[in-house]
């Protein structure tokens, strides 16, 4: 594990800490994916900071196999950055990059009890098989640009948008469980759009 300066808090008493392998995140996981609710920020360091971390793609399958996911991610200072890992909270929606990670994990035998009982969970309700696309997969709906067209101040204001919002709008429609859901949301979507509102 990486010394003590590496590990701090950031918000409600959450702790930044590094870790050197995947074995020291996976052991940390063992002891604390049933406890710590909150979660934790991993400081992942650049590849030219000279200091060795777990990687990114490292920590993410720990956590799948423990049954958690990541979330946030914000800048620490020049050499790394911090991700944020927390339990996967029920019902929770699953990407197809994470599921696809997972069925490889599991053939590989990794995959943790707790692990398990999350994707048995989603499987029983559907999340596994509405597990949605990465960023740079999601494609944006058709019939949401074919509305979008009629509507010139719309369709402008939404090419002006940069990829996080494109992805937040396809995400927000590809998730959504009922017809009429979605249709609530592409009518809020088209309103925001001639309305010149982000998403973030």
């Amino acid at each position: 594990m990486i010394p003590n300066e590496n590990s701090m808090t950031f918000k409600k008493d959450i702790v930044i800490q590094s870790f050197s392998s995947p074995k020291e995140w996976n052991d940390w996981l063992s002891g604390n994916f049933d406890s710590n609710h909150d979660g934790i920020w991993l400081r992942i360091y650049k590849k030219n900071s000279g200091v060795k971390t777990i990687t990114y793609e490292e920590a993410l399958d720990e956590a799948l196999c423990f049954g958690w996911i990541d979330s946030l991610k914000k800048t620490f200072d020049e050499s790394s950055w911090i991700q944020k890992f927390t339990p996967r909270r029920a019902k929770s929606i699953w990407s197809k990059r994470n599921r696809e990670k997972v069925e490889i994990l599991i053939k590989e035998k990794r995959m943790q009890p707790n692990g398990l009982k999350e994707v048995e969970a989603a499987k029983k309700d559907g999340r596994w098989e509405k597990a949605y696309d990465s960023q740079s997969n999601m494609e944006m709906p058709k019939d949401f640009l074919i509305q979008l067209k009629k509507n010139k101040k719309a369709h402008e204001f939404f090419k002006s948008l940069n990829k996080a919002n494109h992805f937040a709008i396809a995400w927000r429609l590809q998730t959504a469980k009922k017809p009429e859901t979605r249709e609530k949301r592409l009518n809020q979507l088209l309103e925001m759009m001639e309305n010149k509102q982000k998403l973030h």
